[in-house]
Formats: structure tokens, C-alpha cells, sequence
């Protein structure tokens, strides 16, 4: 991957949506080029999807929590989560608890409601987002 590829790949994290011709301009390369590129992107992996980013709140969802969460019941757990909606990431971790969770929730109340759920696998530690500084950062803007 060149610096052309790191340009491109900055683009489409800015607007996936992008058109190949607006791109092409951008990094003054011809959209064939530009198309070959991202071909190859895609086939090496580099590029996984193309996503549209919602906003949470703007669909109701406005208390984000990180839960840890320790378990002796991994695959019944990890059951519970994918078939949880609140439930948009799950990481497995080392240390004393085995799981973060992020979660979406229209009020704490039912946040709650969630943590009781999952009591019958474990027990949580909770931490309530109360402002977000910046999420998604581009993985390419980093100092070498």
C-alpha cells in the first residue's frame, strides 16, 4: 500500500459514497486507475465494506454504555448478545472480566432492564458514556 492508496482509502473514510470520478480528480488520477485500486483494495482485504454511519440518537438511542462483563458461560452468553439489538459491539477481553460490551439504549431504564438479562450469565461492571470527544478515527492519520 503507497501513499495513493493511504489518499483513497482517507476519501472513502470521509464519504464511502464518494464517486470515482470526484476521487479520481482529487488525487489528479484517471478513474480507471482509481477503480484498479480499489479492486485491488478490496481483494487484499484492506477494504472490508462500505457502511452508511447512523446516528443514534436520531433513532432514539440515547444512552451508549461500555459493560464489562465476566462470564463462565461463554457460548450461552455470546448467544445472548448477538440476539440482544442493544448489544452493537462485543469484544472478548484478558483480565477479570472476559467481555466488553458496547450498547445502545434509548434511556437507562432500559439499560437496566438489559444488565438484568444478563445477570443469569455473570456479573457487569457499567460505564455510562456521558460525552463523546470522537469515535470512528481514521486508522490512516497517524504520525510515523
Amino acid at each position: 500500500m503507497d501513499q495513493i492508496d493511504a489518499k483513497i482509502l482517507s476519501l472513502l473514510h470521509e464519504n464511502a459514497r464518494m464517486p470515482i470520478s470526484e476521487m479520481s480528480r482529487m488525487i489528479a488520477m484517471s478513474q480507471p486507475a482509481v477503480t484498479e485500486r480499489l479492486r485491488k483494495l478490496e481483494e487484499q482485504g484492506i477494504i472490508n465494506a462500505y457502511r452508511v454511519q447512523l446516528s443514534p440518537q436520531k433513532l432514539g438511542m440515547h444512552t451508549t454504555a461500555f459493560v464489562m462483563f465476566k462470564t463462565n458461560s461463554c457460548p450461552d452468553f455470546i448467544t445472548f448478545c448477538e440476539e440482544s439489538p442493544e448489544i452493537v459491539e462485543l469484544y472478548r477481553t484478558s483480565g477479570e472480566y472476559n467481555f466488553l460490551m458496547k450498547v445502545l439504549t434509548e434511556t437507562t431504564a432500559s439499560l437496566a432492564n438489559l444488565l438484568d438479562k444478563s445477570n443469569v450469565f455473570g456479573f457487569s461492571s457499567v460505564l455510562i458514556v456521558l460525552s463523546t470527544a470522537f469515535e470512528d478515527k481514521n486508522l490512516l492519520k497517524r504520525d510515523k
